[in-house]
């Protein structure tokens, strides 16, 4: 039998491109990390500490090629060797990035192209029941069409506007695409979990506006309707009433579970000149989850966490005792994940430089040598799986 609480890692499989010395360049996890080469080792790392979930996909920039046009050689190979193992994918379709043919998240295209490769995929591969279409659709929207960091590298409103009613089209045609293929999917909707703390009383209203921005990736793929100041706000950098209309009219019909993200840069201290700064954990998981649960009450999962190396484990057990808490109170939390299996490298700069700067944020180093985090977490699973087997909700997670 399998656990109905979902304990998981991820393989980190970001590709955006960024702007280095001028030069558009493809910024690929896999590669770096050296997970093309390794990823049958990596798989086996995943078995050995007895995690059955698994956050993973193939880089989708490199799989399809264009309209109708797919290379599955290395999603085969991939997708096979995971059922051999009895490991259960959570299947990340696109992680932060998009073909060259397809440019950008501005392209008012690639929705219907990213829904076509959703189907396509869930053919190939029909037996798969966990899907994250997009994962973090505000983070990405943020990035690159706000921040002016990825892909189309674009420093406002109507970019961050633009590239968001483009995701999350993509997003809803792509959960009712690969419905219809698989009736029994899952769909686990990563997304961070944000909060902005006011740094004096004037900074309120602007603290009070970010609050709820926060939530549109998530309001418009939930068909959740929106206050008149963020509907205003979209209306006002380029999206149309009928394209709103849209959202509010494709509620999905599948199962639903709302993954949150968190980390100790999820919260923002908001000041006078209107700019934001990193604030540290002051609310933490545990008060931000329950804000996003009141909003949407959906079954929650813990979807991604890390913290560099020395923090790590006293940071996973801090998360761990959030989490469990939550569930004691009353609330439906199905999933917790260590972010990722292995190191990453350059997220430090966010991708935005190419230093090969290792963070040791893993279970695993790349040499593939077990963290002290690892161990905890080998230990965690250990300890709390059958008693969280039975305090299940009897929801109905099978792989």
């Amino acid at each position: 039998m399998r656990n109905n609480f979902m304990f998981a890692t991820g393989i980190e499989n970001s590709y955006p491109t960024v702007f280095i010395d001028g030069k558009k360049t493809r910024v690929d996890e896999l590669e770096k990390t050296g997970h093309y080469k390794r990823w049958r080792e990596d798989f086996q790392l995943v078995k050995d500490m007895d995690i059955e979930y698994l956050r993973y996909g193939p880089p989708y920039y490199a799989t399809h090629l264009g309209p109708g046009q797919y290379n599955w050689d290395f999603a085969d190979d991939t997708f096979n060797r995971l059922k051999e193992l009895k490991i259960t994918p959570i299947v990340d379709l696109c992680h932060f990035g998009v073909p060259d043919w397809i440019d950008s998240f501005q392209n008012p295209d690639f929705p219907q192209y990213f829904a076509e490769y959703a189907f396509a995929f869930a053919k190939r591969f029909p037996q798969l029941k966990f899907y994250t279409p997009i994962n973090e659709i505000f983070v990405t929207a943020s990035f690159s069409g706000q921040y002016g960091w990825w892909n189309e590298s674009l420093t406002d409103d109507k970019g961050f506007v633009t590239a968001l009613k483009h995701l999350c089209k993509a997003n809803v045609l792509a959960m009712q695409a690969i419905s219809k293929v698989q009736p029994g999917v899952t769909f686990i909707q990563s997304e961070s979990s944000e909060y902005f703390h006011a740094e004096d009383p004037s900074c309120r209203e602007l603290a009070d506006f970010l609050n709820l921005k926060r939530y549109l990736s998530l309001d418009l793929s939930y068909a959740h309707p929106l206050k008149v100041d963020h509907y205003k706000y979209l209306l006002q950098n380029g999206m149309t009433d009928a394209e709103y209309e849209w959202f509010m009219n494709n509620v999905i019909r599948g199962k639903c579970i709302m993954g949150t993200d968190y980390y100790v840069t999820n919260e923002h201290i908001v000041h006078a000149d209107g700019s934001t700064s990193p604030a540290g954990e002051i609310f933490g998981y545990y008060v931000i989850t329950q804000q996003y649960y009141t909003r949407y009450r959906l079954p929650v999962m813990h979807t991604e966490t890390n913290i560099a190396e020395p923090n790590a484990v006293a940071w996973l057990h801090k998360e761990w005792a959030n989490l469990y808490r939550f569930k004691q109170d009353g609330f439906p939390i199905v999933g917790f994940t260590w972010y990722g299996l292995l190191d990453q490298v350059d997220w430090d700069t966010a991708l935005r430089q190419n230093n090969g700067t290792v963070n040791a944020l893993g279970l695993y180093d790349l040499d593939r040598k077990i963290r002290p985090v690892g161990e905890a977490y080998q230990k965690l699973i250990k300890n709390w799986k059958h008693v969280l087997n039975e305090e299940a909700y009897g929801l109905n997670i099978i792989p």
